[in-house]
């Protein structure tokens, strides 16, 4: 494994803090008057989901988190429990708890692939810990009121139901049958894609 120094802990990184592994979720580099530098961070736990600070001194080092991404295909979702297979291999299904899956699961949908998260421990065994999705993914939309006269100066809004079961709020010119883009780091609409 490699070894990160203090400042080398950013975001985006991957690394081992009490045998666990842990994303950087910030980090911020300072002085305090004559001491030495320190690096305080918040980390995201990648198996209990739990964010904790934790500050670095200039002598600390870390162990950078052994992960590593694989193609899986979602099949379906049934009493919490969703149902995947790698990528080419249908016979190989597997499922996945929702403490696993996390937001995604307001943005997956059958037949799509996503990269499945892996984490390698030190005795070599291998765990998914987490499914990375695209930042910005499009979907259909499944229902939405008609857009109703009024006020529009403000950039009126409505809700719809995307054909993932998933809400959002749209400006009112969307329609039913729609493809929508959604930026799925913040739950928000993007843009149009596709006009029904």
């Amino acid at each position: 494994m490699y070894m990160l120094d203090y400042n080398e802990i950013v975001p985006r990184k991957f690394i081992i803090h009490d045998d666990e592994p842990y994303e950087v979720l910030t980090s911020h580099v300072f002085r305090k008057q004559m001491r030495k530098p320190v690096n305080a961070t918040k980390l995201r736990n990648l198996i209990t989901g739990r964010v904790v600070e934790v500050s670095f001194q200039a002598t600390d080092k870390v162990d950078e988190a052994d992960m590593k991404k694989s193609p899986v295909k979602f099949i379906y979702e049934q009493k919490g429990e969703f149902w995947f297979h790698p990528d080419g291999k249908p016979g190989e299904r597997f499922t996945l708890s929702l403490d696993i899956i996390g937001d995604a699961q307001k943005w997956i949908r059958p037949n799509d692939s996503y990269d499945a998260v892996i984490f390698t421990n030190e005795d070599d065994e291998e765990r998914i810990i987490g499914l990375s999705i695209p930042i910005k993914i499009d979907l259909k939309v499944k229902e939405a009121a008609p857009a109703v006269k009024g006020n529009t100066a403000q950039g009126a809004t409505k809700s719809v139901v995307l054909e993932n079961g998933t809400e959002i709020n749209v400006p009112l010119f969307i329609n039913e049958g729609d493809v929508v883009r959604v930026n799925t780091e913040t739950g928000e609409y993007y843009e149009r894609v596709e006009k029904s």
